[in-house]
């Protein structure tokens, strides 16, 4: 066997496997690989989206839970200003009806002061009546008619 051809054989047989790796093998392998490639640029990519993502949920959360506390705030206020209004309500009206009160107690006070008024001048003319009555039954004397209107000033 002569080396010189085994050489040009194996060199031969060598382009032959090299074309038969390169038509077949290479390329299903070279097409895994980008496929491999594809779906780990896919992976990254998704990866940063899905932080990205996240990012601006935060940013939304965030911005929700102060509008939230804005809105609490403003629900708190309105609530402290109905407080006070019903209060100053309550203060009016506790002021209507204490002058109500009031003027119902000054007209019974008038009511009263005519009634202790008519019961005087009721008394006044029975006490005048008496006088009379015990002027006419003593004889008629200027200095006993003075001592019964004497006594008479003095009953009143």
């Amino acid at each position: 066997m002569n080396i010189n051809a085994t050489l040009i054989a194996q060199a031969i047989m060598f382009g032959l496997f090299v074309w038969f790796c390169m038509r077949f093998v290479w390329p299903p392998i070279m097409t895994a690989l980008a496929t491999r490639q594809q779906q780990i640029a896919d992976g990254l990519a998704s990866g940063e989206r899905g932080r990205h993502e996240l990012e601006l949920a935060t940013k939304r959360s965030s911005e929700v839970l102060h509008e939230a506390k804005q809105r609490a705030a403003e629900i708190v206020a309105q609530a402290e200003k109905r407080g006070l209004a019903v209060i100053e309500e309550a203060k009016q009206q506790a002021k209507v009806e204490s002058d109500r009160i009031k003027a119902g107690a000054q007209a019974e006070i008038e009511q009263d002061t005519a009634r202790a008024k008519e019961e005087l001048r009721e008394q006044v003319a029975q006490l005048a009546v008496a006088g009379a009555e015990q002027i006419l039954r003593r004889e008629v004397d200027a200095k006993a008619h003075a001592d019964i209107l004497a006594s008479l000033k003095g009953g009143l």
